[in-house]
């Protein structure tokens, strides 16, 4: 299929949304003064701006344009997986978010050498690290490769506009630039998601009544057998309990959303941040199957617009391109490449963080705040670009299926990182030794499963988590027991 014009009015677009993002982080570079300022922004962060940061942090752009892609191919069953990002924050609230705070973190991996020794914290933050390095370069592989096809804009173009730019406003702003760009991220793809809907409602014959009740008669919503417990498909009840820990392990054991607790001036900041991501949740994600619901009424109703052969995976981008206005597009296109950049910045910033904190105070001789700040920035560009210099790689390349393997790999590592946090933070009687075992042993359990079993890989991160609480509680009644002046500040509970 050859790639559409792009067109000046699109062009137009795209430029303003990124120099208004680089303004952003020139604007915070100057408050930059301190390891604290570039890592926690000084408490200066409202609670609202760190939700919407929140919510733009976890969406990214291959979200952005698989949930539409999914819906028009299937049904709205994943729906029920974005709530469960609900429904885990009475257990965040009530046990996390105190208990973060009262510690004062700048790595949340600080608490597990605190709990158990540095051999769980390295392990912890170099897991992250090397994770969200990995997951920067298959956000902007997959950008572009979903674009490629459908604008005139090269795949080494597309890499330099989302991740160079991306690693330069990061490095000035720190975090503070991080989260209100995240604000302008998430707000653009909240009303993309509602632009492009309402429009193909009036380019649809029916218009709105008619998608909903077109979806309806073919069972595009939640199909009965989707209710259906199974071990190896994607029903209700599998997606449930697997994004249920998926979202877990986000909020209690992930560096880039944890360091938003720390970024707001008190705990009630830091909730409403939490309480402003769930309203977005709540409404946001609807909009996206709704998309790919109406798409597929569209197509349906016309379709000699629809090459043959086509690949519905870029659904999104063929019909912004191909059919909505000139300007708009643009608008559009800009949105994606926000939910690209709104990602791979707080996992650039994160990133920086844990090695500032985790590796380089471990190795340096008490370093200055302003030293820390040098090295974070630092640390910035060396992951950006590694990031960039593999998604190059993987464009050239041109790698197949890496976002599946990718995404059961979040199970190996995630489950046995949850497990470490909720182990440390929940049972008192645990030690370095059944930390350690414990870890070892959903390592392997999670490896094991993935490649003997026809397991469904949201049940990893489950697995992963349930073997550490376990397999840690039992091996450190083998050891002596810790202190009890060290568990009570570092657990919770009596």
């Amino acid at each position: 299929m050859e790639a559409h014009s792009f067109g000046a009015l699109n062009y137009v677009a795209l430029i303003v949304y990124l120099a208004a993002i680089m303004a952003v982080g020139v604007y915070f570079a100057k408050r930059q003064k301190s390891s604290d300022d570039y890592f926690k922004a000084g408490g200066r962060i409202p609670g609202w701006a760190a939700g919407i940061s929140v919510f733009a942090t976890t969406l990214s752009s291959i979200t952005f344009m698989s949930i539409p892609a999914k819906a028009y191919t299937g049904d709205w069953t994943f729906l029920v997986g974005q709530y469960m990002a609900i429904a885990v924050l009475p257990v965040v609230f009530w046990f996390y978010i105190p208990f973060f705070r009262k510690l004062n973190l700048t790595s949340v991996y600080e608490y597990l050498e605190r709990r158990f020794d540095v051999k769980m914290r390295l392990f912890g933050s170099i897991s992250f690290m090397l994770f969200h390095i990995g997951r920067i370069s298959i956000i902007i592989y997959l950008t572009a490769l979903a674009l490629m096809p459908f604008v005139d804009i090269s795949p080494l173009t597309i890499v330099f506009l989302i991740g160079v730019l991306c690693i330069v406003y990061t490095f000035m702003g720190g975090i503070e630039g991080v989260i209100w760009t995240d604000v302008i991220q998430g707000i653009m793809l909240s009303i993309a998601a509602i632009l492009i809907f309402t429009m193909i409602c009036f380019n649809v014959d029916g218009g709105m009544f008619k998608i909903f009740s077109f979806a309806a008669e073919h069972d595009k919503y939640f199909p009965a057998d989707k209710f259906a417990w199974s071990w190896t498909d994607s029903t209700v009840p599998v997606l449930c309990i697997g994004f249920f820990f998926a979202a877990l392990q986000q909020f209690t054991a992930s560096q880039d959303v944890v360091q938003r607790y720390i970024v707001t001036d008190n705990i009630e900041e830091t909730k409403k941040a939490l309480i402003t991501n769930a309203k977005l949740v709540a409404c946001v994600p609807i909009f996206f199957f709704a998309v790919g619901t109406a798409l597929y009424v569209y197509y349906i109703q016309n379709p000699e617009l629809l090459p043959a052969d086509f690949n519905t995976g870029g659904i999104l981008p063929f019909y912004v391109i191909s059919q909505m206005p000139a300007g708009i597009a643009g608008i559009i296109i800009a949105a994606v490449f926000a939910a690209s950049q709104s990602s791979i910045s707080s996992s650039l910033n994160s990133i920086s963080a844990c090695f500032t904190s985790d590796i380089y105070e471990k190795l340096s001789d008490n370093p200055s705040s302003e030293q820390k700040l040098k090295v974070g920035r630092l640390l910035t560009v060396i992951a950006g670009v590694l990031g960039v210099c593999a998604s190059t790689y993987l464009i050239y390349s041109n790698e197949s299926e890496i976002w599946d393997a990718f995404n059961s790999l979040l199970g190996l590592m995630g489950g046995p990182m949850t497990g470490l946090f909720m182990l440390g933070i929940f049972v008192k009687r645990a030690n370095a030794l059944g930390a350690l075992f414990g870890v070892v042993a959903s390592v392997v359990t999670v490896v094991c499963l993935r490649q003997f079993t026809d397991l469904n890989f949201f049940f990893y991160g489950v697995f992963g988590t349930i073997v550490v609480v376990i397999v840690g509680y039992i091996m450190s009644l083998f050891s002596a027991q810790p202190k009890s002046q060290h568990t009570v500040e570092l657990t919770v509970g009596r």
